[in-house]
């Protein structure tokens, strides 16, 4: 095979996969395409039938009219060989062997071209059911399609809230509460080293050491006035 051959024939199949990708892609443009070649068909299969028919009763037309002439015949012999017309009863039935042997040949011709037009008419029928038959086929063939396609839909727009939008949802949850948690924990943290709460601590202790010390002094009155009255009565005895 020659380069330009197979050149030729890579061509060929890009062409072809260019073909079925579109014919994928528009499936009723390919059923249209489909009916509207059987509709031509059928209309050429339609003359042809008429063809058929009509020499079928053009067939029928002349044996009928022979037969009407060979009755004719048959009935004008007697008469001429009564009448002692010789000449005239020869002539007549020389005719009358033409009409029955064109009435035998006309029977024969009729019995086959009738077989060929019911024939015919039994295919023109078929055939028109058969583009019946693929239009249905159409019509149900797309609403697979669409149905097929509006579950694809429905199934990708669910496993993308399923997956996608539900985890990314709990993970923005979680962290958010995450970072309440952490700020808690960093408040806790901080409370003991801040200057308000080391004043607190401080103005605490403060306090307790002057408590502290108005205690010791009361303790020290008391027990001085204790130990003057103990002395006075040491005296008056």
């Amino acid at each position: 095979m020659g380069f330009f051959d197979r050149i030729g024939n890579i061509w060929k199949g890009f062409i072809s996969l260019w073909i079925s990708e579109v014919e994928q892609s528009n499936p009723e443009a390919v059923y249209e395409a489909a009916i509207e070649e059987r509709v031509k068909k059928h209309r050429e299969l339609k003359k042809a039938v008429s063809g058929i028919v009509y020499l079928r009763n053009k067939i029928a037309a002349e044996l009928e009219q022979a037969e009407a002439e060979l009755n004719e015949v048959q009935a004008q012999i007697p008469i001429a060989v009564e009448e002692g017309e010789d000449d005239v009863a020869l002539v007549l039935l020389q005719k009358k062997d033409e009409l029955e042997a064109k009435i035998a040949a006309s029977q024969g011709e009729l019995g086959k071209i009738s077989i060929q037009a019911e024939e015919a008419k039994s295919g023109l029928i078929a055939f028109q059911a058969e583009i019946g038959k693929l239009k249905r086929e159409k019509e149900e063939m797309l609403a697979k399609k669409a149905n097929a396609q509006a579950r694809i839909t429905i199934q990708e727009t669910l496993d993308g809230l399923s997956t996608d939008a539900d985890i990314k949802a709990l993970e923005n949850v979680r962290e958010h509460i995450d970072k309440l948690q952490a700020q808690a924990d960093v408040g806790a943290e901080i409370k003991g080293d801040s200057l308000d709460d080391k004043l607190s601590k401080i103005k605490k202790k403060t306090a307790n050491a002057a408590a502290r010390s108005q205690l010791d002094e009361l303790k020290k009155q008391m027990a001085a006035r204790k130990q003057a009255q103990a002395a006075g009565v040491k005296k008056t005895m």
